[in-house]
């Protein structure tokens, strides 16, 4: 192709009005090249500023100060409430064996405990719920293990056709 025929290619361009093929071809490649730089620099300095922790202090450092004062807050309640539990550890002990020995004078037969006998029909019809709900529970699993697990059966092959192959294997 001569140089009047390739300009008369591109004359309906503005840009590439006065080029041939081979310099418009050049010129998109540098502009496509400049793109791909522009493009490196930035993803560049994107990796830098996601790894600079200056950077990320500088932009929450409001929030960072009203994490450490929380912080220091939970940990002085921490601190407060274990020095008051030990500085008041012998009063709490006096106050539950007074409760103690209120339940065993008032109920001397059940000492240990201070929750009421409840009838015996409920007592019953609690562990028959229970046991339901055990028996239940162990049958849903085991359905489900039946069915994710795959079992192994082992298929019997007629001695007939045990004796054909190993003679077709002599």
């Amino acid at each position: 192709m001569s140089q009047a025929s390739e300009l008369e290619a591109h004359s309906d361009h503005a840009i590439t009005k006065r080029m041939g093929d081979r310099e418009q071809v050049e010129h998109t490649a540098d502009r496509i090249r400049d793109e791909l730089l522009l493009t490196l620099e930035e993803l560049d300095r994107r990796r830098t500023r996601a790894t600079d922790v200056r950077y990320h202090v500088n932009q929450h450092k409001d929030l960072l100060v009203t994490v450490g004062a929380a912080a220091l807050v939970v940990v002085g309640l921490g601190v407060g409430v274990t020095i008051y539990r030990a500085r008041h550890h012998e009063e709490r002990v006096r106050r539950q064996r007074r409760r103690a020995l209120e339940r065993a004078w008032a109920h001397p037969e059940r000492v240990a405990t201070s929750i009421e006998d409840k009838p015996l029909g409920a007592e019953l019809g609690r562990k028959v719920v229970m046991i339901f709900a055990t028996a239940l529970a162990t049958a849903v699993a085991r359905n489900s293990i039946q069915t994710l697990v795959p079992s192994r059966t082992v298929t019997q092959v007629p001695a007939d056709k045990v004796t054909v192959e190993n003679y077709k294997k002599s």
